[in-house]
C-alpha cells in the first residue's frame, strides 16, 4: 500500500497545490489558463511523439486497447444516460450531459502522468495509442447524441451530420495532440531515431508534461464548483470513478491485454472527468451545473478511488 500512496498521492497533491496557489491569491487564475495552454499545446504533443516515436508494440494489437476501452465507456455512458432520464427524470440533453460525464476521463491531465508514474513507458505506449482516437471518439459521440437530443426535445433547428462532422474534422486536423501523434507515427514507422541535442530537448520539455498538467488543472478547478444537481452529480461520480474502471478492467481481462497495458486503460479510465464535459455543457447551453459539480467530486473523491484501483493492480 506504501508503494500506491507514493504513486497516487503525489499526482493529486500537485493537483492540490495548484488549486490552493490561486484559491489562496497568490497566484492569478489567468496563469493556470496560461500553463494549461502550454501542456496542451507544447508538452504534452511532445511527449506524445517522443512515446510514439519510440514505441515497442510488443504487447498486442493496439485494436484491443481501443476495444477494450471504448466497451467500459459504451456500459457507462448508457448507464448514466438512462439514471439521469429515467431515475433523475431530466430530459435527454442532460441525459448527454450525464453519459459525458461519467465517461470522458481527464486522459491528458491527469492520465498521463499518472499512468507514466505507476505504470512506466509501457504504459504510456498504451494511452498514447488510446489517445490517438480518444477525443475525436469522444467528441463526435457527445456532439452527435447532443444533436439528436435537441432534435428530441424540439430545443432548436440541429445542425447538420454533415456540417457537423466537417467542423470537427477541421478542429481535429489542427490539434495539437493529433500533431503530435501523427508526427511520432512517421518517426517510428520511418525507423528515425532521436539522438544527440535533439533527443536531450525534447525530453526536457516532454519532462514537463506531468507536473505542470497536474498544476494546471489544479488551478483551473477554482472555476468549478458544486452548484446545484448534487444528487445527480454524485450519481455520476460513483459511475465515473467505479464503474467505468470496474467495466475496462473486465473488457481487458477478457481481450487478454498485457498486465502493464490492461494497468494503463484502468487508470486512465479511473481518473476524474475531465472538462471537455464542461465545454460540452457550454457549447449547448445546457448542463453546466452537473458538468461542473461532477468534475469537482471526482476529483475530490478521486484520490481515493484511484488509490484502490493502483492497490487492485498490483
Amino acid at each position: 500500500m506504501s508503494d500506491v500512496a507514493l504513486n497516487v498521492l503525489p499526482v493529486f497533491a500537485l493537483i492540490l497545490l495548484g488549486w490552493v496557489l490561486v484559491r489562496a491569491g497568490y497566484l492569478r487564475e489567468e496563469l493556470g489558463e496560461g500553463l494549461g495552454e502550454f501542456v496542451f499545446r507544447v508538452a504534452v504533443p511532445v511527449l506524445l511523439f517522443r512515446t510514439i516515436a519510440e514505441a515497442d508494440f510488443a504487447g498486442g494489437a493496439p485494436w484491443r486497447i481501443w476495444v477494450a476501452y471504448f466497451a467500459g465507456v459504451a456500459v457507462t455512458w448508457a448507464i448514466a444516460h438512462l439514471v439521469a432520464t429515467l431515475g433523475f427524470k431530466r430530459d435527454h440533453r442532460i441525459g448527454v450531459l450525464a453519459g459525458v460525464s461519467a465517461a470522458f476521463a481527464n486522459t491528458v491531465f491527469i492520465g498521463l502522468p499518472l499512468v507514466s508514474r505507476v505504470v512506466g513507458e509501457d504504459g504510456l505506449v498504451a494511452i498514447s495509442v488510446l489517445l490517438s482516437v480518444h477525443l475525436p471518439t469522444m467528441m463526435i459521440a457527445g456532439t452527435v447524441l447532443m444533436e439528436r437530443a435537441e432534435r428530441k426535445e424540439g430545443v432548436r433547428e440541429p445542425q447538420s451530420l454533415s456540417e457537423l462532422l466537417l467542423g470537427i474534422v477541421r478542429n481535429l486536423v489542427r490539434n495539437p495532440l493529433v500533431i503530435g501523434l501523427f508526427a511520432g507515427a512517421l518517426f517510428h514507422t520511418g525507423g528515425v531515431p532521436l539522438v544527440g541535442p535533439v533527443k536531450v530537448m525534447v525530453d526536457q520539455v516532454a519532462g514537463m508534461a506531468a507536473p505542470a498538467a497536474l498544476m494546471s488543472i489544479g488551478m483551473a478547478l477554482v472555476r468549478y464548483k458544486v452548484a446545484g444537481n448534487a444528487r445527480i452529480a454524485l450519481a455520476m461520480t460513483a459511475l465515473k470513478l467505479l464503474l467505468l474502471p470496474g467495466c475496462v478492467y473486465v473488457a481487458c481481462r477478457l481481450l487478454g491485454l498485457t498486465p502493464e497495458w490492461t494497468a494503463a486503460m484502468v487508470l486512465t479510465a479511473s481518473v476524474p472527468t475531465g472538462v471537455n464535459a464542461w465545454l460540452l455543457a457550454n457549447h449547448f447551453g445546457v448542463g453546466h451545473a452537473l458538468a461542473s459539480s461532477t468534475i469537482t467530486m471526482t476529483t475530490a473523491l478521486g484520490v481515493f478511488t484511484v488509490s484502490f484501483w493502483a492497490w487492485l493492480l498490483a
